[in-house]
């Protein structure tokens, strides 16, 4: 279904209890209490599966999790009305609605492609211009939704409306909403704040490594954070977090506890990527339990072992 441009991707879930939920583009479906989607089962992973905007298309994606769509195993799919999915066996969650608009709000910043909002939207502008679809506390900026208005909140300012092709300033750095057409809405082009595009160069020296990206920018790694990526670096193809969690902590064995340190230290690495302005998926999840190291056309690793 279409709707007018304030309207944020969404697709609505009946749950078996009878109940229904939304949960709209970028948002997580899992055990853990942040999660769009709360799911309290002890089979369901804490970030087990989220929907994104692919394109044209609500998506949903499995990540830490096992789905089945329709009764047939899948790691992700496209939601239309009256698909059932199982994010454990047993547990439906059908598709009861999904709103797609014309167009959505995207956050444009300079030298960065539009980022779709969703949610909540921290923009940051040291060391560069950077915005990430979450509540930040260090940003200088927040942005919000309201119903058909999006807010905006500037460092000890009351919060106030803003509109699409108004620009506002955030610490000298002039941002606009924009109305960004759905077929150009996707995941892959609305990625602000972490670098663009541009090429970035991992230099890896076993548990020391180095993220170059353009400019004299260059982000350093070392102890349990380097040798994180340098492990997943080294195999070179989706890797079980847990072999390299089990790596780099050899004498933790609870896995709970084990995968608490891991997941803490992917949010570190992502984030201080995103502080220096570059890209946060250089270590991004590749299936069921597996992490990669993802370069796009135009990166280069240099491993040095």
């Amino acid at each position: 279904m279409k709707e007018p441009i304030h309207f944020t991707p969404a697709v609505t879930f009946l749950l078996p209890d009878g109940s229904l939920h939304r949960v709209a583009a970028g948002g997580w479906i899992g055990r853990t209490p942040s999660a769009a989607l709360v799911l309290d089962d002890a089979r369901i992973s804490e970030a087990h599966a989220m929907v994104s905007l692919r394109g044209p298309d609500l998506k949903i994606l499995g990540l830490r999790g096992r789905l089945r769509i329709d009764g047939a195993p899948a790691t992700d799919a496209v939601l239309e009305e009256g698909m059932v999915v199982e994010p454990a066996r047993g547990l439906e969650l059908v598709v009861a609605d999904v709103r797609l608009p014309t167009a959505v709000m995207a956050l444009a910043l300079p030298g960065l492609p539009p980022l779709l909002l969703a949610g909540t939207t921290s923009i940051l502008t040291r060391p560069a211009p950077a915005a990430v679809t979450r509540y930040d506390p260090a940003a200088s900026a927040w942005l919000w939704s309201a119903g058909p208005h999006w807010r905006l909140h500037v460092g000890g300012a009351p919060a106030r409306d803003v509109a699409p092709g108004v620009p506002f300033m955030v610490d000298g750095v002039r941002c606009e909403l924009v109305a960004q057409p759905l077929a150009q809405a996707g995941a892959v082009d609305t990625v602000a704040g972490d670098g663009g595009l541009a090429p970035l160069t991992v230099r890896s020296h076993y548990d020391v490594v180095h993220v170059f990206g353009p400019g004299d920018v260059a982000v350093h790694f070392d102890g349990q954070l380097g040798r994180l990526i340098a492990e997943v670096a080294a195999v070179g193809a989706p890797v079980a977090w847990y072999a390299v969690a089990s790596a780099i902590w050899p004498d933790e064995a609870d896995r709970g506890t084990l995968r608490s340190r891991w997941d803490v230290g992917l949010s570190r690495i992502r984030r201080k990527l995103r502080l220096a302005g570059l890209r946060g998926d250089l270590l991004r999840a590749a299936g069921i339990g597996l992490i990669e190291l993802f370069l796009r056309p135009g990166d280069r690793l240099d491993d040095r072992g």
